[in-house]
């Protein structure tokens, strides 16, 4: 009887060592089940949006009504037609619809009114009467049409010829030396070059404003009767950056260092020649820095390097001291001396991404922000500050307050979107305590697209000093647009004068060729 008393017992010891065993597995094959949909629920959230990249609408506008019953206020805004870049789509080319208003044109507004006007004037072969045979008077004219007509452009060669001059009367003197005069020449901008600054102004002009490679505008010059190469072109534009437009970069930096809000961004590149020792294919970065309209001329400046790491913005801004607008990236964050304004357009992105009731909850927050950020775009500094104070923090503190306290968690699209806004809360709220500061980084993107549009057309630089080049010239480019000057006049005003304005012996000459002063506004306006 003990025997199968003991016998039972130790059946049932194994029948619970082997339930527990199933249940451990049935535990275990739960929990990745799981993982298991969280990461189907993941990719198939990433093949939703990467199936929208490619066959759906590529506005970030959005048409649905919020919670409120309020309609999408960007239906008839083109704030978002023209989106900025983030990390994950800066390896993508995205066309963006602009929302235009068709306007009648007038007929023939499209000539300036300071444009030459000729005319042709076509009178009847015979003037004599058909009938009577009198001659007839004229009493009336028709213009029938007009006509815009192109007057290519030519090649002259310059001869600088420098006269001596003696005194015949001194030279008979045999008391003292014949005096000597001589015409000096005004020093050329490239040493023992045949290039004239109207010519590398040209070469400039159309690489950093049309964004014609240097390689294309070889058989243009070649038409005009200038035999070059596209090495030639790149060493002008080499000498004449580093030689001339420097001081000017330079002067530029200086003065945006003054300054107590800057936009930064970055966009990668390619240089094929690294003195890193990395392959050309590594990603080289060009940083753009933006001053803002409320602290004076706006000032644009790119920055070549070989990283995006966080010292190369060390480097630029040493003794920086203000508050810098910037997206979510990583190495804007921890400078001494400088406090951190993130991107609402990032944020607004990321919930757009998010293609659900919630994530459209969440753009409609940043949506409600925008209607009021334009209702504030044109008050005083001061006065945007009060508004946002009173109309855009409630709406910033009930959005975070439902972040935070809703249940959006994983890998998918709005966990990611929480983890985003959550992870820069004070970041975001920047703006609401300076109205000097912008919502978004959008200047500082808008700035950057010319690097991105020159970049799909020369592709890459072939040296670290072609590549400085490239962002001296962005820098004057831009800088002079957004001071409503004339680009290629005003690089042609700077090879001409400054070397022979003896700017290392006066620097502060510099300040009459910046492209907010008077000279340049008077002598280089468009």
């Amino acid at each position: 009887m003990n025997n199968v008393t003991n016998a039972s017992s130790t059946n049932e010891n194994q029948y619970e060592k082997l339930i527990r065993l199933l249940e451990e597995q049935l535990a275990h094959s739960n929990q990745q089940n799981k993982e298991l949909s969280k990461q189907i629920e993941a990719l198939t959230e990433q093949v939703r949006h990467l199936t929208k990249l490619l066959y759906g609408s590529k506005t970030e506008k959005i048409k649905y009504n919020s919670p409120d019953g309020q309609a999408s206020l960007f239906d008839d805004d083109p704030t978002f037609s023209e989106s900025e870049h983030t990390d994950e789509q800066s390896q993508q080319t995205i066309s963006y619809a602009v929302v235009r208003k068709i306007q009648k044109k007038k007929r023939n507004d499209s000539l300036r009114s300071d444009v030459e006007v000729e005319a042709f004037h076509h009178h009847p072969e015979n003037t004599l009467c058909d009938c009577c045979h009198g001659q007839m008077i004229e009493i009336g004219t028709t213009i029938v049409r007009e006509e815009a007509e192109f007057i290519p452009a030519k090649m002259k060669k310059v001869q600088h010829v420098e006269h001596a001059y003696e005194c015949t009367k001194c030279k008979g003197d045999s008391f003292q030396k014949a005096q000597i005069k001589r015409g000096k020449a005004p020093h050329p901008a490239i040493q023992r070059s045949i290039a004239s600054p109207s010519v590398l102004a040209k070469v400039i002009y159309d690489k950093f404003s049309q964004y014609l490679p240097l390689y294309r505008q070889v058989k243009e010059w070649d038409r005009y009767g200038l035999n070059t190469n596209d090495k030639n072109l790149s060493n002008w534009v080499i000498r004449a950056s580093l030689d001339w437009l420097l001081p000017i970069y330079l002067r530029m930096k200086h003065l945006m260092m003054d300054k107590s809000i800057l936009h930064v961004d970055e966009t990668y590149g390619q240089i094929i020649n690294r003195s890193d020792g990395k392959s050309g294919q590594a990603n080289a970065y060009n940083w753009v820095y933006r001053s803002v309209p409320s602290q004076g001329p706006i000032i644009t400046l790119f920055q070549s390097a070989l990283s995006r790491a966080r010292s190369v913005l060390e480097s630029f801004i040493e003794g920086y001291s203000g508050t810098i607008v910037c997206d979510g990236y990583s190495a804007y964050g921890k400078l001494e001396g400088v406090t951190f304004a993130n991107c609402w357009a990032h944020v607004r992105r990321y919930w757009l991404k998010a293609d659900s009731k919630n994530g459209r909850i969440g753009v409609s927050y940043c949506d409600d922000l925008y209607r009021l950020e334009r209702k504030f775009k044109h008050l005083s500094p001061s006065k945007r500050r009060k508004k946002r104070q009173k109309y855009s923090k409630p709406i910033v503190e009930k959005f975070l307050d439902w972040v935070e306290t809703s249940p959006f968690y994983g890998k998918n699209a709005l966990g990611k979107a929480a983890e985003y806004t959550l992870n820069r809360v004070n970041g975001l709220k920047a703006f609401l305590n300076d109205g000097r500061i912008e919502i978004d980084n959008n200047p500082a993107e808008n700035a950057i697209r010319p690097n991105v549009l020159g970049r799909k057309n020369w592709l890459f630089s072939v040296s670290e000093a072609g590549a400085r080049a490239n962002a001296i010239c962005l820098s004057i480019a831009e800088t002079a647009k957004s001071n409503g000057v004339d680009f290629y006049e005003y690089i042609k005003k700077l090879l001409t004068d400054l070397p022979n304005a003896g700017i290392n012996q006066n620097p502060e000459i510099l300040d009459q060729y910046l492209p907010w002063s008077k000279m340049i506004k008077a002598e280089c306006s468009k």
